[in-house]
């Protein structure tokens, strides 16, 4: 298991308001999301992650981003990638304010796969949807298919963020969920109540703060 990432300084004089967004996680199978998640909310990675989770075809997790003047809780859907699963999406990111696209920066099909995933949700999530697009496993260069000026070339043409990450060394994972939080419209300001998981949806709730020498994008190494 790899090393927790360190802690990020706190965002200076405290958060005066709470946004709570929903954010939903898609793409294929095996691109590594349900890791992402775990590295993200409890700062973990299982080399054998089991697919998303137990056979169910999401799970939810919650997670809080504090920006300088506002506390951005995200409510997380990580779903599973399998084609079987497919419609049932659109319940899913139906009404989320962000969605993260993975893929396997060692798998082609998988970038595939994102792009419909993208045109899918341009097409049918909300209007304002923001969109990071994510080439995760970029621990694994050796194994490259995908280059990463392809991918960003993809992203700046359809308007989506993006970085290439790893969940197993933690490389870019805060940066993006912190990349989206920035995004994301302030005006809605909520009090620390959400949206309840569904029966049996697994929850975690550990604060990550911003740090202000991070940049929130850029390329990984």
């Amino acid at each position: 298991m790899a090393a927790r990432a360190p802690a990020q300084r706190a965002a200076p004089g405290g958060a005066a308001k709470i946004c709570q967004f929903k954010l939903v996680l898609l793409g294929e199978s095996a691109v590594g999301k349900s890791s992402l998640v775990l590295r993200f909310v409890k700062g973990q990675f299982h080399e054998y992650q089991e697919s998303t989770i137990g056979g169910n075809f999401s799970a939810f997790l919650t997670q809080t981003v504090c920006l300088d003047d506002t506390t951005v809780k995200f409510e997380i859907w990580d779903t599973a990638g399998q084609e079987r699963y497919h419609s049932l999406a659109p319940m899913y990111y139906r009404g989320a304010q962000a969605a993260i696209v993975v893929y396997d920066v060692t798998n082609a099909d998988t970038f595939a796969r994102a792009k419909t995933w993208v045109k899918e949700l341009q097409r049918q999530a909300s209007p304002n949807i923001v969109i990071a697009l994510a080439g995760n496993k970029a621990d694994l260069s050796v194994k490259r298919v995908v280059e990463y000026e392809e991918a960003m070339a993809y992203a700046e043409d359809n308007g989506l963020l993006f970085m290439e990450t790893s969940a197993k060394t933690a490389m870019n994972v805060n940066e993006i969920f912190l990349a989206i939080a920035k995004k994301l419209p302030k005006t809605d300001s909520r009090g620390p109540g959400g949206v309840a998981a569904p029966g049996g949806a697994q929850s975690g709730n550990v604060e990550l703060k911003p740090d202000g020498a991070k940049a929130a994008g850029g390329k990984c190494c």
